[in-house]
């Protein structure tokens, strides 16, 4: 199969990436002083085993990469890896013994050196993926939706060497779907000669729960067929959550519903580096801008500067969330989302909640630990008492983080939900967001948040 010489691509790009990173900065040390010292060897090596799992998270070499987002990639793991050497030589104050000058040419000339070995890069890995996709001739058992998604996926993202579908009977009453780009090469009863005539390395059964007994005589039947047999379930019907598959002891462990943090615990690690050092980041240079809008709020209406309310945070714990005070002091029975023309919202914090700057000491809770740069906005209980019994899945945007902005808010959902359409498909790209979460997606959403304070809908 074609997974362990996959590994083998990344870690010739990452030898490729390394040997030029390295060469460039003895280049650099020894064009200064003639010499390259034994701190430099040891910035060399650490950043090369530092590069490892950024490359690993950032994937800028993907063959699912074109030109300009395998370099934004690129630029995401390079600059990560720099504010881990600077962080690195801050905290062990080693800082001084480089020297500037080479520093800044190694990490501007890295990136470039590196961005110009994508393409011969990229080229070699399609082409190496081109040839293990073609040692494995496979074909899909089934005809209904599962087995044309799963053929799609295999041919035009796997790049294997697709055949065709092998449809169970003529009686089958299975859903055929689109036959247009797949064809149906036989019936069950022929799958051995189509296999032998066909030269197939791996039959793939996507067949419905309902057909569990087939699935099991197509397994027995194909033991001895000298073929890789991978039964995909159809689980349509079930609303999954960060699925993935394990082995528990010899045993296949479907997980259902796991929360990104746990599964990827190396990846919610650098998530948690990241929120807290750009956090830190932010609060010290927007610091005049955080003094500037508590001024605001102290003028706007008597009362305090910071507004604290209850919501839900990762798996439900009860967290307290800081904004700047928008609204007038008022005792509500209910909580009651701000609505366009509301006469409690003051009018710097009409400006504060347009420009999103009320937002802004959400940063301290995010250095706390409480909170995330990205993920689901957090609601008030009181939201989340009324919405969870109406909404399916609702709570289970609280398995990751809350977040400052989220996919949900770069994506038109932001302000008030005033209808519940609204808040069905906030939850949904919440839930969107948490099957599919990563740094590169955490970089996306953060560089496209700008965009989106310009929502009419902001009250």
């Amino acid at each position: 199969m074609a997974s362990a010489p996959i590994k083998y691509i990344f870690w010739g790009q990452w030898a490729v990436a390394t040997a030029i990173q390295v060469a460039l900065l003895m280049l650099l040390t020894l064009d200064k002083s003639g010499d390259f010292p034994s701190t430099y060897r040891v910035l060399a090596v650490v950043s090369s085993l530092l590069a490892i799992p950024f490359y690993a998270v950032y994937r800028p070499f993907s063959t699912r990469n074109g030109y300009l987002v395998g370099v934004a990639r690129l630029a995401a793991a390079w600059g990560t890896l720099a504010a881990t050497l600077f962080f690195i030589g801050f905290i062990t104050k080693t800082t001084e013994t480089y020297s500037r000058e080479i520093v800044l040419q190694w990490m501007i000339g890295g990136f470039l050196l590196q961005s110009g070995a994508f393409i011969p890069l990229h080229k070699l890995a399609l082409g190496l993926e081109a040839k293990l996709g073609a040692a494995s001739a496979c074909v899909v058992v089934g005809a209904g939706q599962l087995a044309h998604n799963l053929a799609s996926k295999l041919r035009y993202e796997r790049r294997e060497d697709m055949l065709g579908l092998v449809e169970l009977d003529d009686s089958s009453d299975e859903d055929l779907g689109d036959s247009t780009y797949f064809p149906v090469l036989g019936y069950v009863s022929q799958l051995r000669d189509i296999i032998r005539r066909s030269k197939v390395n791996r039959v793939y059964i996507a067949l419905p729960a309902r057909e569990t007994d087939q699935i099991e005589g197509l397994y027995v039947d194909l033991l001895d067929a000298n073929v890789d047999v991978v039964w995909v379930p159809d689980f349509a019907n079930l609303k999954l959550l960060n699925h993935s598959i394990h082995d528990l002891g010899g045993m296949p462990a479907i997980h259902l519903n796991e929360s990104p943090l746990t599964a990827y615990p190396g990846g919610a690690l650098m998530k948690s580096l990241m929120d807290k050092t750009l956090a830190l980041t932010g609060i010290i240079l927007l610091g005049p801008v955080l003094v500037g809008c508590a001024i605001a709020v102290k003028l706007s209406s008597p009362g305090p500067v910071l507004f604290r309310q209850k919501r839900h945070g990762w798996n439900g714990n009860i967290i307290e969330v800081l904004k700047f005070r928008s609204m007038k002091v008022h005792s509500d029975t209910q909580v009651k989302q701000a609505q366009k023309e509301d006469p409690r919202v003051t009018p710097a914090g009409r400006f504060l909640r347009r420009s999103s700057l009320d937002e802004l000491p959400q940063l301290f809770n995010v250095l706390c630990g409480h909170m995330s740069l990205v993920g689901p906005r957090p609601h008030a209980v009181a939201h989340n008492d009324y919405y969870s019994d109406k909404i399916l899945a609702y709570m289970a945007r609280h398995r990751i983080k809350p977040g400052i902005t989220g996919l949900a808010q770069i994506s038109g959902y932001r302000g008030e939900t005033e209808t519940l359409d609204k808040m069905q498909k906030r939850v949904e790209l919440d839930l969107e967001y948490i099957n599919h979460w990563s740094l590169w997606l955490d970089v996306k959403i953060l560089i496209k948040t700008p965009l989106s304070l310009f929502a009419k809908n902001i009250y």
